[in-house]
């Protein structure tokens, strides 16, 4: 019969694996329907080959993630722990706000959605009567993503770790399906980038909100370009 020791031993790897269901990319959310502008960037020219695509992504880690969606989480998930209903819905506004077009509006909208079906098909949404008081009426992917962290016990950092992966294993996926761009140079790339990735969650956790706001005119172009580009793999 299991001790209580060992039943509280349990919590971290529970926690663990919470992340690694919300990280992972069979999540029933869609997620791999989006490429974030990065479909575009490749008609373009500008990502054509491993190198361009490192840059690339290594750019928008330091200059969106970095300064956008993981400094907001820190301060959604401690919303959602202080139950600051007022907190989550400005930084769920704030981050819609920095949406630049109407894709990537989309995407966040779209996939807070299904999260949110999922979530409440798990059972892991509060009651309907306390559900207004602690999310907006439609929260965007990240405020969910926040949540689901916050309910499933992970912490903060590990949190902002398992976003930005998410992210990433995202990106490398659309390059590999629009790209002659193989498993192992994807595997290349996420080498270069771990560091930098654990870099940008240790950066997202001293900025003040005054620092907050991505700084990302070229993915925002290729994004708008996206929504009228004649051949499309990825939605817009």
């Amino acid at each position: 019969m299991p001790t209580e020791s060992a039943a509280l031993g349990s919590q971290p790897d529970l926690a663990l694996l919470g992340l690694m269901q919300l990280v992972s990319p069979a999540l029933p959310i869609g997620a791999f329907a989006f490429s974030q502008g990065l479909e575009s960037a490749f008609e373009l020219g500008w990502v054509h080959d491993e190198q361009t695509l490192a840059e690339w992504l290594s750019g928008v880690l330091e200059d969106g993630l970095t300064r956008c969606e993981l400094p907001v989480i820190v301060r959604l998930y401690t919303a959602f722990t202080q139950h600051d209903s007022a907190a989550i819905a400005q930084w769920d506004g704030w981050l819609s706000a920095t949406r630049e077009t109407a894709e990537l509006a989309a995407e966040d909208s779209r996939l807070g959605a299904s999260l949110k079906r999922l979530l409440g098909s798990l059972g892991l949404l509060p009651s309907e009567g306390l559900l207004p008081s602690l999310l907006p009426v439609q929260p965007g992917y990240v405020t969910l993503f926040a949540f689901t962290a916050h309910a499933r016990g992970v912490s903060i950092r590990q949190a902002l770790i398992g976003f930005a992966w998410a992210w990433l294993e995202n990106q490398l996926a659309v390059a590999c399906k629009a790209l002659p761009l193989g498993h192992t140079a994807a595997q290349r790339i996420i080498e270069q980038l771990r560091s930098p990735l654990v870099s940008a969650v240790d950066e997202a956790l001293t900025l003040d909100d005054h620092d907050l706001g991505p700084i990302l005119p070229g993915l925002a172009l290729a994004s708008a370009l996206h929504e009228t580009q004649y051949s499309r793999l990825f939605r817009s």
